[in-house]
């Protein structure tokens, strides 16, 4: 076999071959919308009390990610509420309309909080989650951000045996391995808070009831008015900075009638702080 006629004849087969399938995945990627994401995409949720901005991980939680995102393309998060609001706990949302029905979703998707959590992911304050049921695999649409440090909802190392004797919260509780399985699996965190955690504080003690099934329901709807992709994101912020002090503007200042010539007073600034109630601890 003459090597030098061989070789570059499978060269070219083989980026032709190569050419073909990134040339098909490109129109099979824009037939279906799944275009390319950043690395880090960001989330922009515009709320009826402030806007949120929430950077999304997908190396921790890559299935979660694109999960979230193919709901906010569609535009499903616009109009629901944070059905479920506990202080010192979490803000759920995502699921719900003003009329508390649950809206209809796509499949549920496997859990990966024990990805997220060798990557570093845990269910700390600003961190945002997927809601589920009590088996693992059953995440649809609704997420949480989390107000505290709720490791308890990280997966859990069980001992051996069964029954199974573990630490839960503090309290050592037995119970049929197969039921501590499904507690210990944890809930997928995929992102954090960027920006608005602020507003994120001002919605965890507003006042809520109780209506029918739904429990810590906010008595005044924080609705998710729009829910966008960012296509310039901005500059990531922590926990301390978004919360810190804003300095103080500087009054303009105003001539006084009674002041000597040349002597100014400090205009008076209006706040327009809201009144929020906290709702007791839970």
């Amino acid at each position: 076999m003459n090597f030098r006629r061989f070789c570059p004849a499978v060269l070219q087969s083989v980026f032709a071959l190569a050419f073909s399938l990134v040339f098909s995945a490109g129109i099979n990627a824009a037939e279906t919308g799944n275009e390319p994401y950043p690395a880090r995409p960001q989330v922009e949720l515009k709320t009826s009390v402030g806007t949120i901005v929430v950077e999304l991980d997908p190396q921790a939680a890559p299935k979660t990610v694109t999960n979230f995102l193919k709901y906010v393309k569609s535009g499903f998060y616009n109009g629901t509420i944070f059905h479920r609001v506990i202080d010192n706990f979490m803000i759920q949302g995502g699921g719900m309309g003003k009329d508390l029905k649950q809206k209809k979703t796509n499949p549920p998707i496997p859990l990966e909080a024990q990805m997220a959590f060798d990557h570093g992911l845990k269910n700390d304050i600003g961190t945002i989650a997927m809601a589920r049921e009590e088996l693992p695999n059953t995440a649809t649409s609704e997420f949480f951000i989390n107000v505290a440090n709720n490791d308890f909802l990280d997966p859990q190392l069980l001992p051996d045996g069964d029954p199974v004797e573990f630490m839960r919260r503090g309290t050592l509780r037995t119970m049929p391995r197969a039921q501590a399985l499904q507690i210990a699996a944890g809930y997928t965190p995929f992102g954090r808070v960027v920006d608005g955690m602020d507003v994120v504080n001002q919605i965890k003690v507003v006042q809520t009831d109780a209506i029918g099934e739904n429990k810590n329901v906010p008595r005044n709807p924080i609705i998710v008015l729009s829910a966008k992709i960012l296509k310039k994101p901005i500059t990531p912020r922590t926990i301390e900075e978004q919360l810190a002090p804003k300095p103080a503007a500087a009054a303009p200042l105003t001539t006084s009638d009674n002041a000597d010539a040349g002597t100014v007073a400090p205009a008076v600034p209006l706040t327009s702080e809201p009144a929020l109630t906290p709702v007791p601890n839970n």
